[in-house]
């Protein structure tokens, strides 16, 4: 009975990371079509891809003037960027005509039907630093399980998402690997719940959700997928996101201004997460639907591995099964 629960809560915790993979190809496969048939001329073409409500929205005598006034102006749509996915079930993606380039944002409906149609001006590039410059520490105190982290699919489930590019889910165990003693049915089962979350670095607190309830282990909150989460500004483009925080345990507000080290919040159950944990990354923006994940080295950590005796690395970026430390 515990083996499979384990086994469960590790199979939960790559859901949401498949999800958002599925949701994204569907969405890159309706705009291929779109493309095509925006390039080709295609007006009936374009229609079969709207639901009822869309088409009677923008019907061929609306849709097709618009979309040929577009590539005459701007050429046929060479290229379209991966899709980045905003509030579920939307995507934004990046056309680049032959002359210009323009934000396409795409809402489908249970159907992988069209339910609304953008095209935007874009937005200008943010600069996305390769790691950071900030000083950091890991937000953690005490000795923490790495279980997701690194730069491929393999260590990091994360990786696939733009603006968790580099996030890290911590744990803590016990000398036998496991995340919760007794049956592992209640969060207070788990050794990582309710522990102290501190500031990695100094800065300013940009955003706050509380209020959301900690899941049961092995329930996840899609619709709520941060849960009690903390974002920190440190710099123009490196901003702190801490999530899954345990409901009524965050001490900070929003405009606060916070020292490395000082304590938000403790770590609870609440989100799209399966047992208490802490994820963690950083990105360049505030804004999660516009933002890239930046590499996180900490200055000084205690890492252990596969029963090694614990040793200090400097500007050290962990990796999935490390035990680390501040100390």
């Amino acid at each position: 009975m515990k083996g499979r629960l384990v086994l469960a809560c590790l199979v939960l915790l790559a859901t949401p990371l498949a999800a958002q993979q599925e949701l994204g190809a569907e969405h890159a496969k309706v705009a291929e079509q779109l493309v095509k048939a925006i390039n080709g001329d295609d007006q009936a073409g374009v229609q079969k891809l709207f639901n009822a409500i869309m088409a009677a929205a923008f019907p061929p005598e609306k849709a097709g003037p618009f979309f040929r006034g577009l590539v005459a102006q701007y050429g046929k749509i060479a290229k379209v960027d991966a899709p980045r996915m905003s509030e579920p079930p939307a995507a934004l993606m990046r056309l680049h005509f032959e002359r210009g380039k323009f934000d396409l944002k795409l809402v489908l409906d249970g159907e992988g039907k069209i339910a609304g149609l953008w095209i935007l001006p874009p937005k200008p590039d943010l600069p996305v630093p390769k790691r950071n410059t900030t000083p950091l520490a890991l937000p953690l105190k005490g000795t923490w399980h790495v279980y997701w982290g690194g730069d491929t699919k393999e260590l990091n489930q994360h990786h696939g998402v733009p603006c968790q590019h580099f996030a890290f889910d911590f744990l803590v165990t016990d000398d036998k690997g496991k995340t919760f003693r007794g049956e592992g049915n209640a969060n207070e089962d788990y050794y990582a719940f309710g522990r102290l979350i501190l500031a990695p670095a100094d800065g300013v607190v940009t955003d706050v959700i509380r209020g959301v309830r900690d899941n049961t282990p092995s329930s996840m909150n899609p619709y709520s997928a941060l849960g009690n989460a903390v974002f920190i500004q440190h710099g123009k483009h490196e901003v702190s996101v801490l999530a899954h925080l345990k409901q009524g345990s965050i001490k900070v507000k929003v405009g606060d201004k916070v020292t490395r080290g000082q304590e938000l919040g403790l770590c609870g159950n609440s989100g799209n997460s399966s047992e208490p944990h802490l994820h963690y990354h950083l990105q360049n923006t505030v804004l999660m639907h516009e933002a890239t994940g930046i590499k996180c080295h900490f200055d000084k950590v205690s890492v252990a591995r596969e029963g090694r005796k614990a040793d200090t690395r400097k500007d050290y970026s962990p990796v999935k099964g490390d035990q680390v430390s501040n100390d």
